[in-house]
């Protein structure tokens, strides 16, 4: 059975944010896959990388369970809203925290690209903003999906990455969210 693990970026457990990670939920929830989930609002952790690779800090438990339940899973699903271009603070001190090396990618002395060591995975990016999707493509050139997709995620080894882009969110109706919900409930469904 496929292990899907959810992890919701958004600080606010009111937010659509975690609407979207309920459906997909519901979706996988018809499947023969095995579900988890990591509301990184919930967890306790410090988010600053205090002494950057230099010297390890010591992982609070919160981190410890997370980085097994990313291990475990086979296909991991980022539900965040992009802000600024990029994404909340919080998920950005949480990934800090837990894509480390030996963790996440190994370096390997004289070569300039590390071992990756979450290969084999999946991962979906579920992003929710208020820029229209053709102006963060051609205008902005989707500097969140290309650092998250690409700088992170597949220099770890996971692969494919694909994205599903919900805009605009700030004044959205209700019916316009309600249809992204069923997408969304169909995204999960589609996980085999």
């Amino acid at each position: 059975m496929k292990q899907v693990l959810i992890i919701n970026g958004h600080p606010d457990k009111e937010s659509f944010n975690y609407a979207l990670s309920e459906a997909y939920i519901k979706g996988v929830n018809k499947t023969n896959s095995i579900v988890s989930q990591i509301n990184i609002a919930e967890l306790e952790f410090n988010p600053n990388l205090q002494f950057g690779y230099r010297k390890r800090m010591e992982l609070e438990p919160d981190l410890v369970k997370a980085i097994e339940k990313i291990k475990k899973a086979d296909h991991i699903v980022w539900v965040f809203p992009m802000w600024w271009y990029g994404y909340p603070a919080l998920m950005k001190g949480f990934i800090d925290r837990t894509f480390l090396p030996s963790i996440t990618y190994q370096p390997i002395e004289g070569k300039a690209l590390p071992e990756k060591l979450l290969k084999g995975k999946s991962a979906r990016l579920i992003i929710t903003a208020d820029t229209p999707k053709w102006y963060n493509f051609l205008i902005m050139k989707s500097p969140t999906i290309n650092q998250f997709k690409n700088g992170t995620l597949k220099f770890c080894g996971i692969s494919p990455v694909k994205t599903t882009y919900i805009a605009s969110i700030k004044n959205s109706t209700s019916g316009f969210r309600e249809k992204w919900l069923k997408k969304v409930i169909l995204l999960g469904e589609s996980v085999k």
